[in-house]
């Protein structure tokens, strides 16, 4: 079966590195599969699950944000912030999910246009989270 390499990198560390069959990203103009001799480029990524194939699983990571860059024998994720699934806190997440529906149903909020926007940012981060957790339970 064909593969290519694949590394999610943030400005901290690298988040994953190994070969893979196919991947599918969350980029600005929507969700974007790659597959093995996929035509080289570069697309801009919004917050969402990130998923990737291999052994024949399916595994996901929470991407916040970045950019993919897709070469002849690699694909590479430059992302803001990423996570596994494993390092996770489910709690965590509920609760930044919980405080940011809050902040978003606050009528002042939507005055200033830069605090919704935080808003929604961490309430779109902490389903992402939830949601690749969530994921990763059902592929075990």
């Amino acid at each position: 079966m064909n593969t290519f390499l694949l590394e999610i990198v943030t400005p901290e560390r690298l988040i994953y590195s190994g070969n893979v069959t196919s991947i599918v990203a969350k980029s600005i103009e929507g969700d974007m599969g790659v597959l093995p001799g996929h035509i080289a480029t570069v697309a801009p990524l919004q917050i969402g699950a990130f998923s990737l194939q291999h052994d024949g699983k399916w595994s996901h990571v929470a991407v916040h944000g970045g950019f993919l860059e897709v070469r002849s024998e690699k694909v590479v994720v430059l992302a803001e912030s990423a996570e596994l699934p494993e390092a996770i806190d489910i709690d965590r997440a509920r609760a930044a999910r919980e405080r940011a529906e809050l902040r978003l149903e606050n009528g002042k909020l939507h005055q200033d246009e830069i605090d919704f926007r935080r808003a929604e940012l961490a309430l779109k981060r902490a389903v992402t989270r939830l949601d690749v957790t969530n994921m990763d339970i059902v592929n075990k």
